[in-house]
């Protein structure tokens, strides 16, 4: 098949998902084009049948603002004639799902173009804040319901779209998945002499630091376990709350305890000498942060909130509490640090469970069945039966 994939560039889940699955699907044969506005950070290097097509937004003095809609727009009619697309696959539906369903209909009056089946992603943000937004939310539910087929990576987001914007599109649950060969434990004695080099606990979170992740509550959290556990904490990411828990580190003499490592490419080694993961969200659709760690048989102790309940099993791969019991989630991880037979136990039910239920390999063919099953059914929206 001849894929388009949309997404964002920047440091986030959504990108990382897409850039991953165009990646898998070009492995598997597939002829696949990703067209966003830069270089998604999982990229990488050259992949045969997989190609990136930037966007170009232009300034102009008569427009108030770049028009990214419209130019991703024109450059999604470009690719879909020159490759001759299958399928647009938009990941997030503003503006991506909504610059698709305007590039079909530009290439519906075309002559001789191919019109490509449009599917869209939900990821959350585009619901949980811009579908609750009323400047957006009519423009989303548009989006939605124009796309030909829709997906969600959780059944908790699949319940907030129906039940935030009323839509009546059939909507999938595809959930979001890792390369489990990539991301594995790995031995890093170096990066435990750097950061433990007493032999202390080491605690770890990665996220975009924005205030859904509460990267202060991450601090607080760790604050709490090392009145009785002698460890650290790695705060790996960047974005607008890093100040504050950097003040917050400050002020609680944590200074030498909690390190900042900014953004990383590769966080593997970083989750691979680590002990225990910490997502105190308030709200997560999926948590794919987590289930990286996951991954690299890290202990989870996180919110039970949005999809979180649906990777992260409590008491089984790590602990789930309300997202303001701060000091519940203090006592798990306190707990995991310091009963070996516990974190042993919950360590490989963590990496079992990521293997077993979220490899690429079991759910990039449930993408290729349903890109197929949208193919070979008529063109429209699907809705709910």
């Amino acid at each position: 098949m001849r894929i388009g994939i949309v997404c964002y560039a920047s440091v986030g889940g959504s990108g990382i998902v897409a850039t991953e699955l165009g990646k898998a699907l070009a492995q598997r044969g597939h002829d696949i084009h990703v067209i966003s506005s830069d270089m998604p950070v999982r990229f990488g290097d050259y992949t045969p049948g997989l190609s990136f097509h930037r966007v170009e937004t232009p300034s102009y003095p008569l427009f108030r603002e770049p028009q990214y809609l419209l130019s991703l727009s024109n450059r999604l009619v470009q690719v879909a004639r020159s490759e001759r697309l299958d399928v647009i696959h938009a990941h997030y539906a503003i503006p991506h799902a909504t610059a698709a369903y305007l590039a079909r209909q530009m290439l519906a009056v075309l002559p001789d173009a191919r019109v490509p089946r449009v599917i869209t992603t939900l990821h959350g943000t585009d619901i949980t804040l811009l579908g609750a937004d009323r400047s957006y939310s009519e423009t989303v539910r548009f989006g939605i319901e124009q796309s030909d087929g829709v997906t969600a990576v959780s059944e908790s987001l699949k319940r907030d779209t129906i039940r935030e914007l009323g839509v009546q599109s059939a909507i999938r649950v595809i959930p979001n998945f890792i390369d489990c060969d990539l991301n594995q434990r790995l031995p890093v004695p170096e990066i435990r002499a750097r950061f433990a080099p007493s032999g202390e606990k080491l605690l770890i979170h990665v996220s975009n630091f924005r205030r859904v992740k509460r990267v202060t509550a991450v601090v607080e959290i760790f604050a709490r376990v090392r009145q009785s556990v002698d460890s650290r904490l790695l705060m790996v990411g960047d974005g607008p709350d890093l100040d504050d828990a950097s003040r917050l580190a400050r002020a609680l003499g944590l200074s030498d305890s909690v390190h900042f490592l900014g953004e990383q490419d590769r966080v593997v080694p970083l989750l691979s000498a680590a002990d225990v993961f910490l997502l105190p969200s308030t709200q997560e659709s999926f948590g794919l942060a987590a289930l990286e760690a996951m991954a690299c048989g890290l202990p989870v102790v996180a919110s039970r909130t949005g999809g979180i309940p649906e990777v992260v099993r409590d008491g089984v791969g790590g602990f789930l509490h309300l997202p303001h019991d701060l000091d519940g989630m203090a006592a798990s991880a306190t707990r995991l640090l310091t009963d070996p037979a516990l974190h042993a136990r919950a360590s490989a039910s963590a990496r079992r469970i990521a293997a077993e239920e979220y490899s690429d390999d079991r759910i990039v063919p449930v993408y290729e069945n349903y890109y197929r099953e949208i193919l070979a059914g008529p063109a429209g929206v699907q809705r709910q039966t």
